[in-house]
């Protein structure tokens, strides 16, 4: 049974402002911190296509947080909800501290997209009830 769906669109160019006047503590309020260090070897070779993975992130998140039903506040919060890939290359949630327990206990199960263009990057979320 769906619980929530979550869609969420950024402006990356936004996302590249917030960058430029908050530099790396902005990138850190929003990554986990494996998805930071992802986002600093993307950002070492190409930092555009460091933006993007920040962005894909940020918009996920946003779009999770709809799906859920409970913004950005707790047990969500930005840190706690990690999206990352599968071998395959397929984004996938992962949860930590008490959004994970909290998630657990509702009998939830969520499922991600996330793409990216020039100028935007959108996710899409479906979260089910098992």
């Amino acid at each position: 049974m769906i619980f929530g769906v979550g869609t969420d669109i950024c402006d990356i160019r936004r996302i590249q402002a917030t960058f430029e006047r908050q530099g790396e503590r902005f990138v850190r309020k929003v990554l986990s911190d494996a998805e930071f260090a992802v986002w600093q070897k993307r950002s070492a070779r190409w930092p555009q296509r460091g933006l993007r993975f920040l962005a894909t992130r940020f918009s996920a998140k946003e779009a999770f947080s709809k799906a859920i039903g409970l913004g950005m506040r707790m047990p969500m919060t930005w840190r706690h909800c990690e999206i990352t890939n599968l071998p395959s290359g397929q984004p996938v949630i992962v949860l930590h501290g008490e959004l994970k327990t909290w998630f657990e206990a509702q009998g939830l199960r969520a499922h991600v997209t996330v793409t990216d263009e020039t100028d935007y990057a959108a996710s899409f979320v479906v979260v089910e009830r098992d």
